[in-house]
């Protein structure tokens, strides 16, 4: 198999870990929950562990991988308030959790762009 046959299913892996982290230690991602968004924070980090789950499960099926592909895409940029938070809630913490805070920022362009080549490489294997 080649390189990117796998691409769909580590993303995949990687949905479905960040999914379950979100439920195993969620006191960890309650914290980037932007406070602007209504409700208790704890109910938005299983909402977005669910999400992550259900778009694992879509990108590892070739029926449902280009759409899931595409929602995942837009989760990256959904999310991305939340990495914002994070940056903003520890630019005082000290120099390594800083940093891996405001390294989140960025990487969320690479994980957009593997969810769109993942569609468009689905999209191309059905024509």
């Amino acid at each position: 198999m080649s390189r990117a046959t796998y691409s769909p299913f580590l993303l995949a892996g990687l949905m479905a870990g960040a999914g379950v982290l979100h439920f195993t230690v969620p006191k960890a991602f309650d914290g980037t929950v932007p406070r602007v968004l209504p409700g208790a924070p704890r109910a938005w980090t299983y909402a977005s562990g669910v999400a992550e789950c259900a778009l694992a499960a879509g990108l590892a099926h070739p029926r449902t991988r280009r759409t899931a592909a595409r929602a995942t895409a837009c989760f990256f940029v959904g999310v991305f308030p939340a990495n914002v938070q994070m940056a903003i809630d520890w630019r005082r913490r000290p120099a390594l959790p800083r940093a891996a805070a405001f390294g989140r920022l960025p990487l969320q362009i690479p994980l957009v762009l593997w969810a769109r080549k993942v569609a468009r490489a689905e999209g191309a294997s059905r024509t």
